[in-house]
């Protein structure tokens, strides 16, 4: 776990990242205004005063404007992962954060200096409310900036989603009219292991199917319902096969619950066996591995075959096509932070890698 995620542990996992990014840009601006003020009137603001305050307003604010407002989500009926919705209930909210904070760091500036900024109202009303509605201003221009910005990720989010069921909708019918390839020579040459693979085309489309409704509803896919899927698969294509097909998996606990794009590894596999395990008269192995290294994570899917050939790596070749969909996938992840490396030689086997950002949970 992060130093991130053990300091904000009390938030939702998907908030955290958000969270912390803001408090770094309201920090930095912190320090601007604080310098600004000590460089305009240093003998009325001195450096260390100027800094307390400025920090001080500026982080109650941010408590109340931002993590609490993530506590608060139900009665907003804000989703994650940046928990923006537009109503009345978080315009109060924000103006009550800013007056709040406000008076809470003044307070805590107070109690620093000595000096109660409450007294200047008497002394110099105008001077007074200048500088309250000037903080007030810069409060209510942070929240509406990452307001805004949090409705532009989330759009962001929802076209990632819509590329990433359009690229399914090009991976499946891929699978199926591979298989029923496969089926239509079985039929003709092992009627009996034909019917065998049909039986087991049929349970894998069922498990596909309510895997399928099940990650609509959850909104997740893991790493541990990715491998489940393509375990179905591996075994369908056992059944065409036979013993010229082996497989494992290696997939630590700690590790299932992770999140992947849905499909992102049965391409990989299908070129195994196309291009690797079946121009093999003996078969082959495969292997899909997955590991933490640091913040990342890595997934290897290792075969025993021939080998891929340059030209099956080429966009428009059955294998070109399965790992252009895998790289669109990857680039689609947040911050197109995914890479996929291939390594082959001939006659001596596949390696495809990918690695993915870590996302640590609850």
């Amino acid at each position: 776990m992060t130093l991130r995620d053990t300091l904000l542990r009390w938030l939702p996992a998907d908030s955290r990242a958000g969270v912390a990014r803001r408090v770094v840009v309201v920090w930095g601006m912190a320090l601007v205004i604080a310098l600004f003020q000590w460089a305009t009137r240093p003998g009325e603001h001195p450096l260390d005063r100027s800094l307390v305050y400025s920090y001080a307003i500026s982080t109650a604010i941010w408590l109340l404007a931002d993590p609490l407002r993530v506590l608060m989500r139900r009665w907003f009926g804000a989703t994650g992962p940046h928990y923006w919705t537009p109503s009345w209930r978080t315009g109060l909210h924000m103006l009550l954060s800013v007056i709040g904070g406000y008076a809470a760091g003044t307070a805590v500036g107070d109690a620093y200096s000595g000096h109660s900024t409450w007294e200047l109202l008497a002394l110099s009303p105008q001077r007074f409310w200048t500088f309250w509605l000037s903080t007030l201003a810069m409060s209510a221009g942070f929240v509406v900036y990452f307001s805004l910005r949090g409705k532009s990720e989330e759009l962001q989010r929802q076209a990632t989603e819509a590329r990433l069921k359009l690229l399914e909708t090009q991976l499946e019918p891929h699978m199926l009219f591979n298989t029923l390839a496969n089926l239509r020579v079985l039929i003709q040459t092992d009627p009996p292991r034909a019917v065998a693979m049909l039986d087991r085309l049929n349970d894998y489309l069922r498990a596909t199917l309510r895997g399928s409704r099940a990650d609509a509803t959850a909104g997740t896919h893991t790493l541990a319902d990715e491998c489940a899927r393509l375990g179905d698969y591996l075994e369908l294509m056992a059944v065409r096969m036979g013993p010229r097909l082996a497989f494992g998996f290696d997939l630590p606990a700690e590790l299932k619950a992770h999140p992947v794009p849905p499909l992102l590894l049965q391409p990989l596999v299908e070129n195994a066996i196309r291009h690797g395990l079946e121009p093999r008269v003996e078969g082959g192995r495969i292997d899909v591995t997955a590991r933490r290294e640091g913040q990342t994570l890595r997934i290897d899917i290792t075969d025993t075959g021939v080998g891929m050939a340059p030209d099956a790596q080429r966009p428009g070749t059955d294998g070109g096509f399965g790992l252009s969909q895998v790289r669109e996938r990857m680039a689609s992840l947040p911050g197109g932070a995914g890479t996929v490396q291939v390594s082959s030689q001939q006659g001596q086997g596949t390696t495809v890698r990918l690695t993915l950002p870590f996302q640590s949970h609850p």
